[in-house]
Order: C-alpha cells, then sequence, then structure tokens
C-alpha cells in the first residue's frame, strides 16, 4: 500500500554530481529506516547507505568519502548526495524503506523502490 517515488537519476560525466530523492506515499505512520541500495548488471545489489533519523548514517566502506545520506522525517523521503561520480557508480539506485508502518496496520513492511539509473560516463 506504500509506494515510493525516485527521482534525481540520470547521466553525469566522470566527476560530477547527483542528487537522488525518494518520497514515500500511502497511509503511512511511520518508517524506521530509509536509504538506498544500488545494483549493477551482472552484480549483486550492494548497499549505499541506510538511515534511521537522517544525521548518522550505515555507508557501505567504499561509499563514505562520497555519498551522503539525509532524511526528512516529515516528508517521509530521504536523499543521496553522490559526488565525485566515476563509472564504478554506474547502477541502477533503489530506494529502500524498512519497518514501514501503515495506519491501519499492526505489521511492518519493507519496500523497494523501482528503481533509477544513474549513469557515469564521457
Amino acid at each position: 500500500q506504500v509506494q515510493l517515488v525516485e527521482s534525481g537519476g540520470g547521466l553525469v560525466q566522470p566527476g560530477g554530481s547527483l542528487r537522488l530523492s525518494c518520497t514515500a506515499s500511502g497511509n503511512i505512520l511511520s518508517i524506521f529506516a530509509m536509504g538506498w541500495y544500488r545494483q549493477a548488471p551482472g552484480k549483486q545489489r550492494e548497499l549505499v547507505a541506510m538511515t534511521t533519523d537522517g544525521d548518522s548514517g550505515d555507508y557501505s566502506n567504499s561509499m563514505k568519502d562520497r555519498f551522503t545520506i539525509s532524511r526528512d522525517n516529515n516528508r517521509n523521503a530521504v536523499y543521496l548526495q553522490a559526488d565525485t561520480l566515476g563509472a564504478e557508480d554506474t547502477a541502477v539506485y533503489y530506494c529502500r524503506a524498512e519497518g514501514v508502518r501503515l495506519r491501519n496496520s499492526e505489521h511492518d513492511y519493507d519496500v523497494w523502490g523501482p528503481g533509477t539509473q544513474v549513469s557515469v560516463s564521457s
């Protein structure tokens, strides 16, 4: 019953930056954690970063220097600032919401967004 809407992906040159946005919609009471994973063709989906409060994040070790996650709890939104991008960052980036509690439910959901393509190329 919840949808994650992603935006901000696209084509950038090496060294460029992108800011990804994800907003959850639905009859949402709360979301425990939000963040981002990514998956390149032929590779496993991997963690980029997850956050609960937006002030700290659980980053993949390779992401800590160039990726910054933030969250706006009031808008059920999460953002990913990606800087100094290289070809190795080319992937489909998926928004992730964990522990989604709807107002008419006593159970939690984990939800994937549809994915947004990030391509880094000259």
